[in-house]
């Protein structure tokens, strides 16, 4: 399906959550990785998040439970390869590449990983997920009440390469994201 035009390489991407129950979105250029001349694709081989916790005076820390206030609250995180509109999508939406949750309780100080997938990781190229589109977009909510001066901030680390695609290749993974955009 696809050979190797680099060796695997990390791209990475943030979101901040400062409000509660309003999702932020991020974007991950990949034009310089996909072309469409040459049939070149990004092979996303893996993706983990890590949700850390930045205070009024810019100290990131592991500490997210000191995020929330008044009880529990969860953040979810999405990475889609179609614009969402700052939108969480379905699980069975074909443009989702990897997504995540974390359960967060700032009162009892309990931190726990969702039943999402947490990291995804795809394997190498005959499981890699292929994109063909210009960029990723990342998506990431905090449902719960934000303690003042915190930040909850969502890393995406994407390992990936870039590979060239058979002209069949290219165009079944062209028309299945262009039909996931109608």
């Amino acid at each position: 399906m696809a050979t190797s035009k680099t060796g695997s390489f990390w791209l990475t991407e943030i979101v901040e959550c400062t409000v509660d129950s309003t999702a932020v979105q991020g974007t991950i250029d990949l034009g310089a990785y996909v072309d469409v001349g040459d049939q070149q694709a990004l092979a996303v081989e893996q993706v983990d998040f890590i949700f850390q916790r930045k205070n009024a005076t810019n100290d990131y820390s592991a500490e997210v439970e000191q995020v929330t206030t008044l009880g529990p609250g969860v953040a979810d995180v999405q990475i889609t390869d179609l614009n969402p509109s700052a939108l969480m999508v379905r699980a069975d939406d074909n443009t989702l590449i990897a997504s995540g949750a974390l359960h967060i309780d700032g009162v009892n100080y309990i931190v726990t990983p969702s039943s999402d997938f947490f990291p995804d990781n795809f394997g190498k190229l005959d499981e890699s997920r292929m994109v063909v589109n210009d960029n990723l977009y990342m998506v990431g909510e905090l449902n719960a009440t934000i303690a003042a001066g915190e930040t909850l901030v969502i890393a995406a680390r994407i390992k990936a390469r870039i590979v060239k695609l058979s002209t069949k290749d290219w165009m079944a993974i062209a028309i299945q994201s262009t039909a996931a955009d109608n």
